[in-house]
C-alpha cells in the first residue's frame, strides 16, 4: 500500500489547483485534467533588440515573433550580467548573495590586482543543498528534461541528470563538433541547436501523456560565432540597421529562432499547445554596446540600443532580457507587461503553475503569475536588486564591470560602485539609455534607495570586496564599466 499512496498524493495535487482557477478554461473543462506542461527554452548571449518583435530591422525571428504575438512580452525582466549567476539563479531561486555564484569562472580570470579592491571567492557549482526547479516539479509527477547548456557544474553529483531531471544531456563551448555529456552519437556535421531540439522535440513526444517540464538552453548565440553556411548565405548582402549587420551572427539567431518553431510545432501537432506553458528567454544582455563606453578593442557583434553597454555590464544592455511567455487561456495574446521582474522570479512562478511544492531553501522571487493574467497587476515587492563584488575585464585596461551593487524600483535605478562608492541615480521611464546621471540633482530619491540597497545587502548576507593591499593607491575612477 506504500507505493500506492504516494502516486495518489501528487494527482490530487494536481487536480485541486483547477478549483482556483490556476489551469486554464480550456484545460480545466478537458477530459485529462491535468496541469499545465512547462516548455522553457533560453538562448545564451542573446541581446534585448535582437528579435524583430523587439526592433531589429536586420535579425529575422518569425517563430518568436509569432510566439509574441499569441502571448505576452515582459519588457522589463532581467537577468544577470553573464551567465553562470543567471543559471544558478534560475535553478535555486535564490539572488546570487545566497548562493556565491556570481560570475563565470575564478576570480583570476580578469586582472584584478591592478584595481583597488580584491573580488569575493566566487562559487562554481551550484551548491548541492539547493533544490533545483526541476526537483520540485518532478515531486509534482511532472517528467523534466534538460538538453543543452548547463554550467553550474556538470561533474558527479552536480550534473542537472543527477539533480532532478530525468533525462539530461549537456552539451556546449562548440556549435559543430560539439561534446555532450553523457556521450551522445551524432550525425557528423550537425549544428549543436538542432541536435538539442531534436533531443527536446523527442522528449516531448515520448512524455505527452502526462506533464512534462522542458528546459532547453541553447548555446547560441554565444561565441564562437559560428553558423549553417546556407544561413548565413540567406543574410549576405542584407543592408546593415540599427548596429545589426553580422550575416553569421543572424543566422545563429534564426536557428534558434528554428528550434523555437519546431517547439510550437509538435506542441500543435500533438494538440498539446493549449495546456502547455512555453517560456523564452536569454541569459544575459546581447555582446555589443562597448565601442559607445569607449572599450574601442571589444567585439561588438550586435548592439543593444537604445540600452547602454552589453553583456557583462549592469546597466540595462547587460542584464535587460527578452522575456515571452504564452499561456493559453491565462495570457492574453498580443500584451505587454512593464512591471520589473527578473530571473528569481521563474522558480515560484513554475511552483505556482504546477502546484509543485517549495523546497527547502528561501526563495527570494515572486511568482509572476499575476501578471500573467493581468499585465497591469502589481506585486506584492516594489524593488529587485543586483550585486556583482568582482571584475569583468574587456582588453587593454579597460573593464564591462567593476563591483557594483543596484537597486531597480519602479521608474527607478541606483547603482553603488564599491571601488569608490560612486551612485548614480536613473530614471528608466524618461531615460532608458542611463545617460543622465540624478544622483546630485535628486539627493533624498539617492538617499531613499541607497538606504535600501543596503538594507537588502544586510537581509541576503552579501559579502563585499576587500582592500587589494598590492595596490598603492586607487585610480581616480573605477574604470569604463
Amino acid at each position: 500500500m506504500g507505493l500506492m499512496k504516494r502516486p495518489m498524493i501528487l494527482f490530487l495535487t494536481g487536480i485541486l489547483l483547477p478549483a482556483v482557477g490556476l489551469f486554464p478554461v480550456s484545460a480545466a473543462k478537458g477530459a485529462e485534467k491535468r496541469p499545465p506542461n512547462i516548455v522553457f527554452v533560453l538562448a545564451d548571449d542573446l541581446g534585448y533588440t535582437d528579435l524583430a518583435c523587439n526592433g531589429s530591422r536586420f535579425y529575422e525571428t518569425p517563430n518568436i515573433d509569432r510566439l509574441a504575438r499569441q502571448g505576452m512580452k515582459l519588457s522589463n525582466f532581467h537577468q544577470c550580467q553573464n551567465c553562470t549567476p543567471t543559471r544558478a539563479a534560475l535553478m535555486s531561486g535564490q539572488y546570487s548573495p545566497r548562493t556565491g555564484v556570481y560570475t563565470v569562472g575564478g576570480i583570476d580570470r580578469f586582472n584584478w590586482r591592478s584595481r583597488p579592491l580584491r573580488p569575493v571567492d566566487n562559487v562554481q557549482n551550484l551548491p548541492l543543498d539547493r533544490a533545483i526547479v526541476a526537483r520540485q516539479l518532478k515531486q509534482a509527477g511532472y517528467a523534466t528534461g534538460m538538453f543543452g547548456k548547463w554550467h553550474i557544474g556538470q561533474e558527479g553529483e552536480y550534473h542537472p541528470g543527477r539533480r532532478g531531471f530525468d533525462e539530461a544531456i549537456v552539451s556546449m563551448g562548440a556549435h559543430f563538433k560539439f561534446v555532450t555529456s553523457p556521450k551522445v552519437e551524432y550525425p557528423e556535421g550537425q549544428y549543436l541547436a538542432d541536435f538539442l531540439t531534436d533531443r527536446a522535440v523527442d522528449f516531448i513526444r515520448r512524455h505527452q501523456s502526462h506533464p512534462f517540464f522542458l528546459y532547453l538552453p541553447h548555446f547560441a548565440v554565444h561565441a564562437p560565432h559560428d553558423a549553417k553556411p546556407d544561413l548565413v548565405e540567406k543574410f549576405k548582402g542584407k543592408t546593415a540597421a540599427g548596429g545589426h549587420s553580422s550575416p553569421v551572427y543572424a543566422a545563429m539567431i534564426y536557428s534558434v529562432d528554428e528550434s523555437v518553431g519546431r517547439i510550437m510545432r509538435v506542441l500543435e501537432e500533438l494538440k498539446l499547445e493549449e495546456n502547455t506553458v512555453l517560456i523564452f528567454s536569454s541569459d544575459n544582455g546581447g555582446v555589443g554596446g562597448y565601442v559607445r563606453e569607449g572599450i574601442l578593442d571589444a567585439n561588438d557583434i550586435t548592439d543593444n540600443t537604445p540600452l547602454r553597454n552589453g553583456k557583462g555590464s549592469l546597466y540595462e544592455g547587460g542584464i535587460r532580457d527578452p522575456f515571452l511567455v504564452r499561456w493559453p487561456g491565462v495570457v492574453r495574446p498580443g500584451t505587454r507587461c512593464d512591471v520589473p521582474s527578473i530571473h528569481v522570479d521563474l522558480y515560484p512562478t513554475l511552483l505556482e503553475i504546477s502546484g509543485a511544492p517549495r523546497p527547502p531553501q528561501v526563495l527570494d522571487g515572486e511568482s509572476l503569475v499575476p501578471l500573467f493574467r493581468n499585465p497591469d497587476a502589481g506585486l506584492r515587492r516594489d524593488a529587485i536588486y543586483q550585486h556583482f563584488p568582482g571584475y569583468l575585464g574587456a582588453g587593454r585596461g579597460t573593464w564591462r564591470t567593476t563591483p557594483v551593487s543596484l537597486i531597480h524600483a519602479g521608474d527607478w535605478k541606483l547603482m553603488e560602485f564599491l571601488e569608490d562608492g560612486r551612485l548614480e541615480l536613473y530614471n528608466l521611464r524618461n531615460d532608458l539609455g542611463e545617460r543622465k546621471n540624478l544622483a546630485g540633482e535628486m539627493p533624498e530619491k539617492t538617499r531613499e534607495l541607497h538606504a535600501r540597497l543596503l538594507q537588502w545587502r544586510r537581509d541576503v548576507g552579501a559579502r563585499l570586496p576587500t582592500k587589494n593591499e598590492g595596490v598603492a593607491t586607487s585610480p581616480n575612477s573605477p574604470g569604463k564599466p
